[in-house]
């Protein structure tokens, strides 16, 4: 703990032993002390401690120690900081959020040397920090002859880790998270995202008490405005949601399998990797009116090199919810029929799973995404496909969401449905919200009129 309390005694002569010389001082509640051969470098070390007080450092209780000097004894390159910042937040993290730190983390890196002198070629020198230096799992394998040399001359290059108090060095961060590899800006959400890993990054070196305070505070620099509301331009109608669905079953064998995966995402604004997970046993569907999903899990494709079990899907609890929450959706009959027709023609795996790659096991995103392209061409008009109408089956989410909430379905049940926070909700779909306006108006007026709420 750092404190301002310090009480610095006179020195004392033991009168025994090869350093009779003691120093005393007192940092908070706790004692320490420190004996020399001689009263002159007993002396010298009392001053030293006295004008760290006059300048006004805090003291750290444990060491007793000026912050300034326990700063130069805890020095390290920004490097290793880094890799023990990602290695303190790699086991509670998700597989999604490694991948995601670590593609942050590299490219600041990147950017904080010393000298440009021998340095190796860009997307090697990226590569090898993304997929090794910040990877702590057990399963990855020792790196390639020139991945190593790429990551020995950046353990060479890397800047101490205090030259970030100047300014000029977390611009050199701050300007390369704003820039893709090819020197183009990137996107606005992504510059956010990487700044707010630099920021924690940067927050652990406060914590680690390895610099006095988070530096990015003092720069004046501006990360872009972002706006998360949805373009609904490129939203689907809820009849081209239908028409790309039933378009999926004329492209393939497999696009007949998919059909009631995009399904789920048009109906019941499932995330495809919700949908990925689901189960028969998960599903009420009786043969007329409407049913139910009970969704528990998702299981998004990350990679393996970023799982704690070496396998490419992470399986995981439902976004933003505790591991075991789960979230049960009414689902329309349309969809209970679609999904009773896929078990009839197609079965489960034999995991129960209702969706299959097509050589078995778990579904793959390049599977889902190819076959949309197809049902885009299929089921568009030549000048709506040329555009980013339904880009990609995540869409059909909005579709769904939308809809609930233009049909009159109150915010909260739609948030709950979606596996939204009600702020999330009104932050993503505020158009649909406004839009509805004028009808919550009639309704209040209805009310202060005394005709009691509509029927």
């Amino acid at each position: 703990m750092l404190t301002f309390e310090v009480q610095i005694y006179a020195l004392r002569d033991l009168k025994r032993g090869r350093k009779p010389h003691q120093l005393r001082w007192r940092v908070g509640k706790k004692p320490h002390s420190r004996t020399f051969a001689t009263k002159t470098l007993a002396d010298g070390r009392r001053a030293q401690l006295m004008t760290a007080v006059q300048r006004g450092e805090q003291f750290d209780t444990d060491s007793g120690l000026p912050v300034s000097e326990l700063r130069q004894l805890n020095q390290v390159t920004w490097l290793t900081h880094a890799k023990q910042f990602a290695e303190a937040k790699w086991t509670r993290s998700s597989a999604k959020s490694r991948a995601t730190r670590a593609d942050a983390l590299a490219t600041v890196t990147q950017a904080l040397v010393t000298d440009h002198r021998g340095i190796p070629d860009s997307r090697l020198l990226r590569r090898a920090l993304s997929c090794w230096a910040f990877n702590f799992s057990e399963h990855l394998p020792e790196p390639p002859e020139d991945v190593a040399e790429a990551l020995a001359w950046m353990t060479r290059k890397s800047v101490a880790l205090t030259q970030l108090e100047d300014s000029e060095t977390v611009r050199l961060g701050l300007e390369a998270l704003s820039r893709l590899l090819d020197g183009s800006v990137a996107a606005d959400n992504t510059i956010n995202r990487k700044r707010m890993v630099f920021n924690n990054a940067l927050r652990y070196a406060v914590e680690r008490r390895r610099l006095p305070a988070n530096p990015l505070q003092f720069v004046d620099w501006t990360p872009p405005e972002t706006d998360d509301e949805i373009d609904f331009r490129w939203v689907p109608s809820p009849e081209q949601g239908r028409a790309l669905i039933e378009a999926a079953r004329k492209v393939s064998a497999r696009g007949a399998h998919l059909r009631a995966f995009y399904g789920c995402v048009l109906y019941a604004a499932t995330r495809p990797a919700e949908a990925m997970d689901l189960r028969l046993a998960d599903c009420t569907l009786p043969e007329s009116g409407w049913g139910s999903l009970l969704l528990g899990g998702s299981s998004p494709r990350v990679g393996s090199r970023w799982t704690d079990d070496g396998r490419s899907h992470e399986e995981r609890g439902l976004k933003r919810r505790a591991r075991k929450a789960t979230r049960p959706v009414p689902i329309p009959p349309d969809l209970v029929r679609l999904l009773r027709e896929h078990v009839a023609e197609f079965g489960v795996g034999p995991d129960g799973r209702l969706f299959r790659a097509s050589e078995g096991g778990r579904l793959l995103t390049k599977e889902y995404a190819a076959v949309w392209k197809q049902a885009r061409r299929l089921a568009l008009a030549p000048a709506e496909a040329s555009t980013k109408l339904a880009d990609v089956p995540y869409s059909l989410r909005h579709t769904a969401v939308s809809g609930w909430l233009a049909a009159g379905v109150d915010q909260t049940e739609v948030a709950r449905r979606a596996g939204h926070s009600v702020a999330v909700l009104l932050r993503f779909y505020a158009k649909i919200i406004n839009g509805r306006e004028e009808q919550a108006n009639a309704m209040i007026e209805r009310f202060l009129n005394g005709e009691g709420p509509a029927r």
